[in-house]
C-alpha cells in the first residue's frame, strides 16, 4: 500500500471511531417517532427516566455506570430525559453524565417541586445541576403548588426561557385536579403513569389528552420493575411478538404503552446497560394496532 492510501485509510478509520453518527447510524434501526402535537416536533417514542436509578450519590463508579446507561440510550436514538429535583442526586449525576459525554443533545425534561412560589430559582438551580441553559420540558411535579408555578411556567414559555411545560402525577395521585388542569391551561405536555397493570387512566385522562392535543409522557412503564419480575419464565410471548421484533416480555410492554394513540413517549428507568439496549429495541421496528393491543394484554392477562 502506497504511504498516500495509507494515509486516507487511516484519516477514514479516524473519522469513522471518533463520529457516533458514523459508527452507528448506518446499522441502527429507524428509529419510532411521535409529533409534540402542539409544534408537531417528533420524539423518540421511548424516552429514559432517572427516577431511583440516577439516584447514586457522589460515587464515582456508580456515576461512570450511569454515564454508560445514558450513552447507550443516545447511541441507540434516544432523546427524551427526565428527571426531578425529588429524586435525590438524579439531576447531578445527569449533569456529570452530560459532561463527560462532551454535552450530547438531550431533550432535556425535568419538574419543579417547591412548596414556594420561587419557580425561577427552582429552575436555574436544577438547570445549573444539569449544566443546561434552557430545558426543553418543565413540568409542575405532581401538581405541587401549581396554582403558582403553572401560570409561571407559562410566562417563561413565551419569554423563551424554556420550550414546553407540563403537569405530572404518578400512582394514580389527583386524577380529578388533573383533569381540572388539563381542561383549563393550554399544555404541551402531560406525564401519568400507564402501564398494563394500571389503566386508570384510560378512562378520562388519555382521551382528554388527544382530545386536547397534549402529548403524554408515561412513567412506571413496567410498574417500578414488579411486571419483568412477574412475567420472568412464566408467561409466553404471544405470537404477534415475533411481528413486532420483540424477543422478550419488556419489549412487548413498552410498545403496548406507546401503542395507544394518545401516548407520545414511554420513560422507563434502568440502571443497566443491557436493559436499555432491550428497552431501545421497543423504538423501532413497528407497534401494534388495537388487535395486537388487545392480544398482549390477553397473553399479559393470561400469565
Amino acid at each position: 500500500m502506497k504511504r498516500r492510501d495509507f494515509l486516507i485509510l487511516s484519516a477514514a478509520n479516524c473519522m469513522v471511531l471518533s463520529s457516533p453518527t458514523l459508527l452507528f447510524g448506518a446499522q441502527r434501526p429507524k428509529i419510532l417517532t411521535k409529533p409534540i402535537h402542539s409544534t408537531g416536533e417528533a420524539i423518540p417514542v421511548i424516552g429514559m427516566g432517572t427516577w431511583q436509578t440516577f439516584n447514586v450519590g457522589t460515587d464515582t463508579a456508580l456515576m461512570d455506570s450511569r454515564t454508560q446507561v445514558l450513552s447507550t440510550f443516545l447511541e441507540a436514538g434516544g432523546t427524551v430525559v427526565d428527571s426531578s429535583p425529588m429524586y435525590g442526586s438524579a439531576q447531578n449525576v445527569m449533569g456529570y453524565a452530560l459532561s463527560k459525554l462532551n454535552r450530547p443533545k438531550v431533550f432535556s425534561a425535568d419538574k419543579i417541586w417547591t412548596r414556594s412560589g420561587d419557580t425561577a430559582a427552582d429552575l436555574n438551580q436544577s438547570g445549573s445541576k444539569w449544566g443546561v441553559e434552557r430545558f426543553d420540558l418543565m413540568q409542575v411535579h405532581n401538581l405541587l403548588n401549581w396554582e403558582e408555578h403553572l401560570p409561571r411556567l407559562l410566562e417563561m414559555k413565551k419569554e423563551g426561557k424554556i420550550r414546553y411545560v407540563g403537569i405530572t402525577t404518578s400512582h394514580g395521585r389527583r386524577h380529578s385536579d388533573f383533569e381540572s388542569v388539563m381542561k383549563r391551561y393550554p399544555l404541551d405536555f402531560v406525564q401519568l403513569t400507564y402501564n398494563v397493570d394500571d389503566r386508570e387512566v384510560e378512562r378520562r385522562l388519555l382521551p382528554l389528552a388527544k382530545d386536547r392535543n397534549i402529548a403524554v409522557l408515561a412513567n412506571r412503564p413496567f410498574q417500578g420493575g414488579t411486571l419483568p419480575d412477574q412475567l420472568k419464565g412464566r408467561a409466553k410471548l404471544p405470537d404477534i411478538a415475533k411481528e413486532l421484533g420483540c424477543t422478550t416480555w419488556p419489549q412487548l410492554l413498552l410498545k403496548w404503552v406507546v401503542s395507544h394513540p394518545a401516548v407520545t413517549c414511554a420513560i422507563p428507568a434502568t440502571s443497566k446497560v443491557e436493559h436499555m439496549k432491550e428497552n431501545m429495541v421497543a423504538c423501532t421496528g413497528t407497534l401494534p394496532d388495537q388487535a395486537g393491543r388487545d392480544a398482549i394484554l390477553k397473553a399479559f392477562e393470561g400469565a
